[in-house]
């Protein structure tokens, strides 16, 4: 029962995160309007609010995926001598796919501080 409840907390913070995604993209829109906004008619407040929420979304999505990196890792860590084969595989896979993955966020995250003239294009994944 104890492995189950367990199980059942994780869905609970994944819902969470469900929901931190939607207001990642509901931003990710907004950003995508200023950044338009400052193309064509050049209003550096519209630049300046795109720099600042580009930074936001990539912050919030690097702590994301340290929640992920820190599930992975715990996973990791829990694995019995008992366990088979094929799932100590599948769990170390999932903690590499982790590690990579919070190795990109902080990339993109570095690249949106840095971009000053717009001119890389960032979208999470």
């Amino acid at each position: 029962m104890d492995d189950i409840s367990n199980k059942l907390h994780e869905i609970k913070n994944e819902d969470i995160v469900w929901v931190i995604y939607l207001g990642i993209i509901a931003l990710s829109f907004y950003s995508n309007y200023l950044e338009k906004d400052y193309l064509i008619n050049k209003h550096i407040t519209s630049k300046d609010k795109y720099q600042k929420i580009m930074i936001f979304i990539f912050a919030v999505l690097l702590i994301v995926y340290l929640y992920f990196l820190k599930d992975s890792l715990d996973s990791f860590n829990s694995l019995k001598e008992s366990d088979s084969k094929e799932k100590k595989k599948l769990v170390t896979l999932a903690l590499v796919a982790s590690i990579f993955i919070f190795i990109s966020g902080a990339i993109y995250l570095y690249v949106a501080i840095k971009n000053d003239n717009l001119d890389v294009e960032l979208a999470f994944n």
